[in-house]
């Protein structure tokens, strides 16, 4: 294989634009959890199936591409290109937008599920395609800053998803009619089902590979025999990971608008703001951890490391100022960042040692949200996000590495967990209907405990299948 000395940025920024659509729509579900909540006379637990449709669509669309592949006999995404494959799943979600005119129509709870259940299957298919592409645009070593930059665009959409889809609900944020709050729930999501179409076309006709290179594992007697992906103990491991990451990743962020409406007696038209800083956090993280992405100069990377997450913080309040919101309450913000920063620094680039050191700074933001209260505790939970910011890619790139032809099939297992994002949401809105949202973040607590144990152990497994990131970081500098 050809080695890569750079990033294709004439492939990658296209690529990206899918990454967009992801944060935007997920980001949203924070905002409609709330609404439909009090539209239908939903409990806690009964909101979060929100976030269980638009999840476990990932599951389902994850069995279907590997039912195909079986049955075709070929890799599914390996026999109609890279680039077909995107612009299907982008197909398949505008479709599912269009469930939306009749669901909000008739005020049809399931009739939306139904629609956000669609949309979140063709997202299935694209991620399954532009994860392992976005790592593959570019030297190795560099991959899982790529994917972290592909992850900062993600949540450009997630940091402006809450506040368009707020505003199209309550329009000047005067009105709490939930009627028509439904009604006009339709209209950003026909808007977004014809972004879908258009971004389909131009990637069609886009430079992206319709097959790119993928990483070649090394040849020793202990990978000669893998035939299946589930052989890699790293990737069987790495598929909890990703199910516990995306669950406290999504439970901790709709799971906020209950807590501060019940415990801080917050509006709901006005936590908007407050969900915009969560996914913005991430956004935040993951600008921080993608500047050896542009550039392998150390004296650099440490500058960019202070500039990165303060422009995508001044983004997070340029938005926020164009709708209109009091920014007063957030400048405080800017010190929590420097813990962001300085976690960075110490993980050095190295995928397994940042997972470990923010999988611990997790813990600790949640157990400050837990034993605190008011606006502490939920900056504190807002913080989460920071904190989450790079576990993606870090991930992602652990489990799929040395699997070589079977990266393709490990990232469709992968992309599979991220029903966990509607399963653990779902278990922390139970678990608050019995004891407290307060204490339910305890589900986020086990979560962040196990990406812990995931980043000690895939380390020793990864050296004896002859993968050192500590060697591999180092040496790409």
């Amino acid at each position: 294989m050809t080695q890569k000395n750079s990033t294709n940025w004439a492939q990658f920024i296209p690529l990206v634009t899918v990454f967009f659509f992801w944060g935007f729509v997920a980001a949203s579900n924070d905002i409609l959890i709330p609404v439909f909540k009090k539209a239908f006379d939903l409990t806690q637990g009964q909101s979060q199936l929100v976030s269980l449709a638009f999840y476990i669509a990932y599951t389902v669309g994850s069995i279907i591409y590997m039912g195909i592949s079986f049955l075709i006999g070929q890799d599914l995404v390996n026999k109609i290109g890279y680039k077909n494959g995107l612009a299907l799943g982008l197909f398949i979600s505008a479709l599912g937008t269009l469930l939306f005119i009749p669901a909000a129509n008739t005020g049809s709870f399931p009739l939306m599920l139904s629609g956000l259940f669609t949309v979140a299957l063709g997202f299935s298919l694209q991620q399954t395609v532009a994860n392992p592409l976005a790592i593959a645009l570019g030297p190795i070593n560099t991959g899982s800053q790529r994917l972290t930059l592909a992850g900062g665009i993600n949540n450009l959409g997630t940091t402006i998803g809450p506040l368009v889809v707020s505003f199209a609900i309550f329009g000047s944020a005067v009105s709490a009619n939930t009627n028509m709050s439904i009604e006009s729930v339709k209209i950003p999501y026909l808007v977004l089902g014809a972004a879908f179409l258009l971004v389909a076309i131009l990637l069609k006709f886009s430079s992206l590979p319709e097959r790119p290179e993928t990483i070649v594992e090394s040849e020793n007697a202990d990978n000669a025999s893998r035939s299946s992906a589930l052989k890699y103990p790293q990737l069987v491991l790495g598929m909890i990971a990703i199910f516990v990451y995306v669950g406290v990743e999504v439970s901790t962020a709709s799971n906020l608008p209950a807590y501060m409406e019940k415990n801080l007696n917050f509006l709901t038209k006005d936590i908007a703001p407050y969900i915009s800083l969560y996914w913005a956090s991430l956004m935040i993280g993951r600008w921080t951890g993608a500047v050896e992405a542009f550039t392998g100069n150390l004296s650099l990377q440490k500058i960019l490391r202070f500039i990165a997450p303060y422009l995508a913080f001044l983004v997070f309040l340029g938005v926020n100022k164009f709708m209109n919101h009091d920014l007063s309450p957030f400048y405080i913000y800017a010190l929590v960042i420097l813990v962001l920063i300085f976690a960075d620094m110490a993980s050095k680039g190295n995928p397994a040692k940042m997972l470990f050191i923010f999988s611990l700074l997790g813990c600790v933001a949640l157990f400050i949200g837990m034993f605190t209260s008011g606006m502490t505790s939920v900056y504190a939970f807002t913080s989460v996000g920071l904190f989450c910011s790079t576990l993606w890619p870090c991930i992602f790139t652990l489990a799929i590495s040395g699997l070589g032809k079977n990266t393709s099939q490990g990232s469709s297992f992968l992309i599979m967990m991220i029903m966990g994002g509607g399963i653990i949401s779902w278990l922390q809105g139970y678990v608050a209907d019995i004891t407290s949202i307060h204490f339910s973040y305890i589900i986020g607590v086990l979560c962040f405990a196990y990406l812990a144990f995931y980043a000690w152990k895939v380390k020793a497994i990864l050296k004896k299948q002859g993968l050192d990131f500590d060697v591999t970081v180092s040496g790409g500098h």
